[in-house]
C-alpha cells in the first residue's frame, strides 16, 4: 500500500474529521494519503488511477458511488460505516484502525463482485449509458398508475409484466430493493442476477435468476412518466416503447475484507434483527 485515498460524505458531519485523523494515521505510517468527497467525482476520477486503496466513510450510497468510481482501476475499497445500515462496509468507525492496520499489513482478501451495465435505448438510438453495483430498476413515476415491461432475455420474449417496477439486481443489490419487495438473497460470490417485479397484477409475480452473461431487454408500453434508476441515483424519464439493455459490466468490484469469508450471512442477520 503505497497511496491511500480517503472519502467522506459531505452530509455527515463526523466523516470530514475521521478522514483527517485516518489521514494523519497513514502518514505517520509512511504511507501517502489524499482525502476528497464522494461527491466530487471528477476530483476522485483524477487521483483514482494511483491509489492502492480507496477509504470510504459513509454508508452504502456512499460505497455504492465509491465501487462504481473505482471499479476501471480496480482500487480496492475499504467502508468504514457511518450509515444506518452499512452492509457493504468492513468496519465500525470505532474499530477503523484496527482493521485497516490488517489490510496494510498484508492480511486482507479481495471480493470481487458482479456489476451492472445498463443501456438506454430510444427508436434504435442509446440516449445513454449506467454503471450499477446494486440494481437498475425501470418503474412507474409519481402517478400511482402500472407501466407494461415485456422482458426477453438473449433476444427470446420470455414475459410481458404488468407492475409498478421491474428490478434487475446483482447478488450485492439482493439485500436491497430487491429483497423488500420478496426477491431471494443470493449470496456476494453468485455469478447470477435476479429479476424482481414490483406489485405485478394479473402476471408473473415470481423472481427469476438468470446466469451472469445473460442479456436483459426490458421495453415500457405506458401513456404515463416511468423512470430508469441506476443504484438509486436520479431517475431518467423514459418514454413509451423505450428499451432498456441490461448486462454484466466489464469491470468488477473489489471490496478490501479482513473478515473470514462467512462474514456476509453473519451481518445479513444482525441487519435483520437475528442473533444466534
Amino acid at each position: 500500500m503505497s497511496v491511500v485515498g480517503i472519502l467522506y460524505h459531505p452530509k455527515i458531519p463526523a466523516s470530514h474529521p475521521l478522514a483527517a485523523e485516518i489521514c494523519e494515521w497513514l502518514q505517520a505510517q509512511g504511507i501517502e494519503a489524499w482525502a476528497g468527497s464522494t461527491w466530487d467525482e471528477e476530483s476522485v476520477a483524477a487521483h483514482i488511477a494511483r491509489l492502492s486503496l480507496l477509504v470510504v466513510l459513509g454508508g452504502d450510497g456512499s460505497l455504492l458511488r465509491a465501487a462504481r468510481l473505482s471499479a476501471a482501476a480496480a482500487v480496492p475499497v475499504f467502508g468504514v460505516n457511518m450509515g444506518k445500515v452499512g452492509f457493504l462496509s468492513e468496519a465500525q468507525p470505532d474499530e477503523w484502525q484496527e482493521k485497516l492496520a490488517s489490510v496494510l499489513s498484508g492480511h486482507y482478501w479481495i471480493e470481487r463482485r458482479l456489476m451492472l451495465h445498463a443501456a438506454l435505448c430510444r427508436r434504435g438510438h442509446v440516449l445513454g449509458a449506467f454503471a450499477a453495483l446494486n440494481d437498475v430498476v425501470v418503474g412507474r413515476g409519481m402517478q400511482a398508475r402500472v407501466v407494461h415491461f415485456e422482458l426477453c432475455v438473449d433476444g427470446d420474449l420470455v414475459t410481458t409484466y404488468t407492475a409498478d417496477a421491474l428490478i434487475v439486481a446483482t447478488p450485492t443489490g439482493s439485500t436491497a430493493y430487491s429483497m423488500a419487495a420478496g426477491g431471494p438473497i443470493l449470496p456476494p460470490e453468485l455469478p447470477n442476477f435476479v429479476i424482481v417485479p414490483v406489485a405485478a397484477h394479473l402476471s408473473l409475480d415470481r423472481a427469476l435468476v438468470l446466469h451472469e452473461e445473460a442479456e436483459i431487454s426490458i421495453q415500457v408500453r405506458m401513456d404515463h412518466e416511468a423512470y430508469l434508476t441506476p443504484d438509486g441515483q436520479d431517475g431518467i424519464s423514459l418514454e413509451s416503447g423505450d428499451k432498456v439493455v441490461v448486462k454484466k459490466h466489464e469491470h468488477l468490484c473489489h471490496f478490501a475484507r479482513v473478515e473470514s469469508s462467512g462474514y456476509f450471512y453473519r451481518r445479513l442477520m444482525e441487519r435483520l434483527g437475528h442473533t444466534r
